[in-house]
Parts: C-alpha cells; sequence; structure tokens
C-alpha cells in the first residue's frame, strides 16, 4: 500500500510538473519587462502586411568573398548569409531586447532563468524538407563550442548542456551565476542541419549550403557576385514574426574593389540600394542626374541604436603600448574638430563612450552606482574614474592643435618618453616611439595622414599603411598590428559578448574581438556583473562603470558617430509606414511595380 502510494505521490508531482511547464509556456521572451506584442498578434507593427512578393534587389558590398560558411575563423564569408539559417528565436526591431518564436513554438523558463526549453514547431524543415529536429539543435550548440568561431566559445561559454526531452523539445541548461540573457542569446543561435554539415563544418564552402530560412544561394561568382533566391516553398512564410518582411523574389550582392568603384556603379544603376559611411560623399557626391530626375531618393532615417565606438584601437599587447599615459596622450594629437569640419561638412559629433547614444554611457553614471560598483578598486583605479566625467581634448577647427599637443608632449615625458634629435625615445631603453597604423580602406587615409602628421610634431613615428580587405581581417584575427581603425557596436542590453570585446579570457585568443589586448581583472568584475544584472536598473548601473573604466583606460582614439541613416536608393520600393527604432528593416522593403515601370520609361 505504501508502495502504490508512493507512487501515486511520484505521479501527482510529475504531473503538477507538466502541467506548470504547459501553463507557463510563452510565446516570447524579453530581456527586462514584458514584451510588446502579445501571444495571439498578427504582425509586427513596422512592416505592411500585404507587401507583395516579387522582384529583385540589387546590393553591394567592398572587397572580396571566398567562403559561404560563416561559422569558422577559416575564409571570408559572403554577405547576407545569415538569411539562409533560421533560429530559435527572432528579434523585433522596435523593442530593446525581445525575441519571439520562430523555430520554437512555445519557451518555457523558470524565474532564475538558469535554463529554457524550447518547443519545435512540427512544420519547421530544413531547404531539403528534412524536419528540423532536436538532434539538430543540440549539434549546433556543440560544434559551434568545438569547432566554431571563437566567438561562440565566449557566447556559449555558460551554456552547460543542451539535452533532449523528447521528440519535440529540447532544454538548454545554464551553469555560473543568474544570466538573464543567455536565454536569448540561445535564441538566437542559427540551426543547422547535421546529415548536412556533419562532413563539412569546417571547410571553406562554395557550394550552396542547405539551411532552413527565407532564402537560399542561387548562384555565385566566388569574390564578385553571390545571388539570393527566396525560398518559395519557406515553412515559416506566414507566422506573424515573418509577415511582410523577405518580400524580393532574388537578392544579387555585387562587390567592387573601392567605395569609389562603388559608388560611380551605383550612379548609373548597376545596384540599387545604398547606405552611406562617409560624410564627405553625403555632402558633395550625391548630386549626379539621377538624383536631379527624381529617380534616385536620398534620405536621412533618424534612430535609436546605440551607436558604440569607432576609433583607432591600441593595441595594448605592444610594449610601447602598455602604458595608458602613453594611450592618453595619443588622444591629444587627433583633432577631431578640424577633421569634423574640413572633411565631414560638420556631420558628426564626437564619440564620448563605447555605448554613445544610449543611457549606458558613463556620463549618465551617478556617484551611488560609482561607490557601489568601483569603490572597492579605489586604490587600483585612476583617480579621475571618481572625479570626472570622460572628456575628448577640444580643438578650435582651425587645425592649430599647439596647445593640446603640449599636453601630450609632458604626458609623454612624464611616462619615460623624451625627445633625441627631434625623435621620442624612451629615457631607458632607448627605443623609439613609432608605430603604424593599419586601414583597409585608402578613403580613411585622409584621416589617418594627418593624424600621423600631428604625431610627428611630437617625435612619434607613425605610418599609415593601408591593405585589401582579406589581409586586413587576417591581421586583426591574429592582433598583428600597431593601431587600427575598428568600429565596435553594441546593443541597448550588452551581455555575455563584452566577454569577447574587453574580458581578459579572451585577450590572447586569436579570432577573439579583444582588439585592445585589455587584461583587466576590475573589467572582467564588471563584465561579470552586466551577465548577471537581475534587471534593467543593475544592468544600466554595471554597463555605466564599465564604460566608465574603458574610458580611462585610454584603449581607443575615439572617433565619431552620427544618430541617422544616410541611405539612397533608386525610386523602385515600396516601404512600410513606420520605421522601427532600432534597425532600418530593409527586409521589410518591396519592389513597387508601378514606380518600378515608372522608373524603366524614365531611364529610356
Amino acid at each position: 500500500m505504501k508502495i502504490i502510494l508512493s507512487l501515486y505521490i511520484l505521479l501527482f508531482f510529475v504531473y503538477q510538473s507538466i502541467a506548470i511547464e504547459k501553463l507557463d509556456s510563452a510565446h516570447a521572451i524579453s530581456m527586462h519587462g514584458v514584451p510588446k506584442y502579445e501571444r495571439n498578434f498578427q504582425n509586427f507593427e513596422y512592416v505592411n502586411p500585404k507587401a507583395p512578393k516579387g522582384g529583385t534587389i540589387k546590393l553591394y558590398e567592398i572587397g572580396s568573398f571566398d567562403t559561404l560558411n560563416n561559422f569558422i575563423l577559416k575564409g571570408s564569408p559572403a554577405a547576407n548569409l545569415s538569411q539562409i539559417h533560421d533560429s530559435l528565436l527572432v528579434q523585433s526591431y522596435d523593442e530593446p531586447f525581445t525575441m519571439y518564436g520562430l523555430i520554437a513554438e512555445s519557451i518555457n523558463v523558470p524565474e532564475d532563468r538558469s535554463w529554457i526549453i524550447f518547443k519545435i514547431r512540427k512544420e519547421a524543415k530544413f531547404h531539403d524538407g528534412s524536419p528540423i529536429t532536436v538532434e539538430d539543435i543540440i549539434w549546433t550548440l556543440n560544434v559551434l563550442k568545438e569547432k566554431g568561431h571563437p566567438f561562440y566559445r565566449f557566447y556559449y561559454s555558460n551554456v552547460k548542456k543542451a539535452e533532449k526531452l523528447n521528440n519535440s523539445e529540447v532544454k538548454f541548461i545554464f551553469q555560473g551565476e543568474r544570466n538573464l540573457e543567455l536565454p536569448l542569446i540561445i535564441g538566437q543561435m542559427r540551426i543547422l542541419s547535421k546529415k548536412y554539415w556533419k562532413d563539412k563544418f569546417e571547410d571553406v564552402l562554395l557550394e550552396p549550403p542547405i539551411g532552413s530560412g527565407p532564402y537560399k544561394v542561387k548562384s555565385l561568382k566566388a569574390g564578385r557576385t553571390i545571388e539570393f533566391e527566396r525560398v518559395k516553398d519557406y515553412w515559416a512564410k506566414d507566422l506573424a514574426v515573418n509577415k511582410g518582411k523577405f518580400n524580393f523574389d532574388n537578392i544579387i550582392i555585387e562587390y567592387f574593389r573601392d567605395a569609389t568603384v562603388a559608388l560611380e556603379a551605383f550612379k548609373t544603376g548597376d545596384y540599387d540600394f545604398r547606405e552611406e559611411n562617409q560624410a564627405k560623399r553625403w555632402a558633395t557626391a550625391y548630386n549626379f542626374p539621377a538624383i536631379k530626375k527624381g529617380l534616385v531618393k536620398k534620405e536621412e532615417i533618424k534612430h535609436e541604436i546605440p551607436t558604440g565606438m569607432q576609433g583607432f584601437f591600441i593595441n595594448t599587447r605592444k610594449e610601447i603600448f602598455k602604458d595608458p599615459i602613453v594611450r592618453q596622450a595619443l588622444n591629444y594629437a587627433f583633432d577631431f574638430e578640424w577633421t569634423n569640419k574640413i572633411l565631414f561638412f560638420s556631420q558628426y559629433q564626437r564619440t564620448d563612450s563605447y555605448f554613445s547614444n544610449s543611457e549606458l554611457a558613463a556620463s549618465n553614471l551617478s556617484t551611488n552606482e560609482k561607490l557601489t560598483l568601483l569603490e572597492p578598486f579605489r586604490n587600483e583605479l585612476p583617480k579621475e574614474i571618481f572625479n570626472e566625467v570622460f572628456e575628448n581634448p577640444i580643438n578650435d577647427g582651425s587645425g592649430n592643435i599647439r596647445k593640446n599637443l603640449r599636453v601630450a608632449d609632458k604626458l609623454l615625458y612624464e611616462a619615460g618618453w623624451i625627445i633625441k634629435n627631434g625623435k621620442r625615445i624612451n629615457e631607458t631603453s632607448g627605443a623609439p616611439l613609432k608605430f603604424t597604423i593599419l586601414l583597409v580602406s585608402p578613403e580613411f587615409e585622409r584621416i589617418a595622414l594627418p593624424y600621423a602628421r600631428n604625431l610627428k610634431k611630437i617625435g612619434i613615428q607613425a605610418k599609415v599603411r593601408t591593405v585589401d580587405s582579406a589581409q586586413y581581417e587576417r591581421r586583426l584575427e591574429n592582433f598583428s598590428f600597431d593601431m587600427a581603425v575598428i568600429s565596435r557596436g553594441q546593443s541597448l542590453s550588452p551581455g555575455n559578448e563584452q566577454r569577447d570585446f574587453w574580458s581578459s579570457s579572451s585577450a590572447n585568443i586569436k579570432g577573439s574581438r579583444n582588439y585592445a589586448g585589455i587584461s583587466n581583472p576590475i573589467i572582467d568584475f564588471l563584465i561579470d556583473k552586466i551577465i548577471v544584472a537581475k534587471d534593467r536598473e543593475s544592468l544600466v548601473a554595471a554597463t555605466r562603470a564599465l564604460d566608465q573604466v574603458l574610458l580611462f583606460g585610454y584603449y581607443v582614439v575615439p572617433h565619431w558617430h552620427i544618430q541617422y541613416f544616410r541611405i539612397a536608393y533608386w525610386d523602385k520600393f515600396g516601404k512600410p509606414r513606420k520605421n522601427p527604432k532600432y534597425d532600418l528593416a530593409l527586409d521589410t522593403w518591396w519592389i513597387d511595380n508601378e514606380k518600378d515601370k515608372l522608373l524603366e520609361s524614365k531611364e529610356k
């Protein structure tokens, strides 16, 4: 009787556990707060659910490509490969960080987010018709961690394991301190077909891979052109998260050797759409006949995306850059005001945060937050961190920066770098202070060369070297550079990726994105605080503190940013009336047949 009663009690609790999981299953998950869209929503607000399908959009890229495998370190992957492979969840563009079910029909997660269960949609399938299985999902996690790009090792480092619960449910179990972001991170993982990839995963691949997403590779000419075609029987085309998206039948991407050639090709209609990243071109180059005739539209679209940090990243693995005083001095030689006025037509703002254009910037760091997070390290941190807000040196825009060069000179003498025969040398070793600024675009020479001339005035020998995109990528991966122009974007919900950017664990792993070679236990501590933040308030405070410590570590000579997209396109498109806050959302545009026909008639 006791045995029967015990079995009854056990079965009761198992049933209750299952019932709770079903009751708590959700269609979406937010980093903080609740999802904007309810379970039975029809489509996102920033799409046109009735957008017509069809037509071709032609885009461009600079450089080259030699692989369709973007999951490993080897090779230079082609653009747009993310649309070949679906993920468990998909992010909305009008919320800071909320993910909705894609391959996953539903989500179950406990309050402490120590694990997550995904229920897989029965209709989810790969392009060859085979179903997406729990085994595919588990294999994808394991192969990415074991053989994938080093980025994945950091990103999934706190994912202990994935296990099969049944034929439709997979459970990811996490380790370490509480991490609210991990369930969303796992949701972003592109799911691979084990059958297709198991013998190809480590290969530089040029055959069209089998995926599960809205597009597949139709054809390519290695390094020159790649064409994607919309999957007509795409399994997820009718899901609410995809309504009004992926409207082009074909996407063709042409590769050009440099930006000047690419712009000329755009003017003659060789491709349809471009986002401009150079202020001078935006101000002066968009006055060609097609613009004047109204055939090409030019727009500025505001956004609320954190603009991150672009700058001359300093490789602190190099002996000459180990002293933060030396790195600080280098910022005084950069004349942003002249650069902005003469070269950029005053379009930019100087960047003074790794999380610029957001509430996460250190300029918002309160005294209470400093005391709570940074006070234990007061004796190990520069006193300025507790007393000042980071500010870049300011010049008057005339090109005369003698005052700031005197400050740089003083700092360098303080750090033991003296002038001898017009050259800056180390007082102890006699080694010269010289380095190379590595560029990937010739257009950046007009910024780097004046900077090098200013450095020369204080005895620093700085050369500027431009290399092709493949070599640039390899040198960054191997950390074989002194200083390089790098852009580090950020999201509104920073998390595990910060380890890859700044942590001691990534400093010496080739292929990581810790380009500055930062290895600082205080920064490691702050990254952990970001990752385990229990609410938005804690996340913001920890991110601000990290920003403050990074800024006063002088790992970068900051550049500039804008808070809007600069776009130009041939007038053949329709687009939704509402722009999302956090993305350009080109995947919601479509070909407007009437405009397209009118454009063709005007061109003749």
